[in-house]
């Protein structure tokens, strides 16, 4: 066979299988990262389950690096959680709960 041929039979395949082919599953690879990133962000937890808790003593923990607070639930606005403990008034975003504490 000629050199010719080679280069119009093969090279068409080369550019296929090793420069788009693997760009395309690049792309979708991301395009499913950023989907379920997405999913993710509109399961935030409403505040409707914690308002039934005002006035109450709970612990309420951010993880275990995170802190425990403990003290009573005083309000709720919007995704902030305001308790009075005994050092004073604190202010912790409930999208950073783990765990509720009722004691």
């Amino acid at each position: 066979m000629d050199l010719a041929v080679w280069i119009a039979i093969y090279l068409p395949l080369f550019i296929l299988f090793v420069i788009i082919l693997p760009q395309q599953y690049a792309i979708n690879i991301n395009k499913n990262i950023i989907s379920k990133h997405r999913k993710k962000e509109g399961n935030k937890m409403t505040n409707e389950i914690i308002k039934k808790y005002i006035g109450k003593n709970v612990r309420l923990s951010t993880g275990s690096y995170g802190v425990n607070v403990e003290g009573t639930i005083t309000e709720i606005n919007e995704n902030w959680i305001e308790i009075k403990t005994k050092k004073g008034t604190e202010l912790i975003n409930s999208e950073y709960l783990q765990n509720i504490k009722i004691l």
